[in-house]
């Protein structure tokens, strides 16, 4: 990795750890005005300020997390997309979950700044959704 691949996976563990302190302004912050956020519930456009919301009154608990197999590419020297496989320590319910997933992200750079347009979570497990 390099200094600017760097640059891109600590503002994606930024952004993972403002789900662990609740702290919704800094996620507004790291957001683009308008994110594509896509998962197993489908794909869905949210503004930047209500995945700030998300991120401070999410109805489940972050308590860590752990990025691998990471790999950043660069279309364009404005815009930056991250790979990796990731374990999530969570309460969900009420219950321990312990989540394995892919996750990909697309970081715009506008005004000297990296803002998150695009975050996508795909659960691992068998390419067909079979149990």
């Amino acid at each position: 990795m390099n200094q600017r691949d760097n640059e891109i996976i600590d503002l994606e563990k930024r952004f993972f750890q403002t789900m662990i302190d609740k702290d919704g302004d800094t996620a507004t912050k790291l957001c683009s005005k308008d994110v594509l956020v896509g998962g197993p519930q489908g794909a869905m456009a949210v503004k930047g300020a209500d995945m700030g919301a998300m991120m401070a009154h999410g109805q489940w608990e972050l308590h860590s997390f752990d990025m691998r197999d990471i790999n950043v590419v660069y279309p364009d020297d404005n815009v930056a997309v991250i790979g990796y496989k990731i374990t999530q320590d969570m309460t969900v319910d009420g219950k321990p979950l312990k989540l394995e997933a892919a996750d990909t992200s697309t970081w715009i750079k506008h005004g000297g700044a990296w803002h998150c347009a695009q975050h996508s979570e795909s659960i691992i497990g068998d390419p067909y959704g079979r149990n």
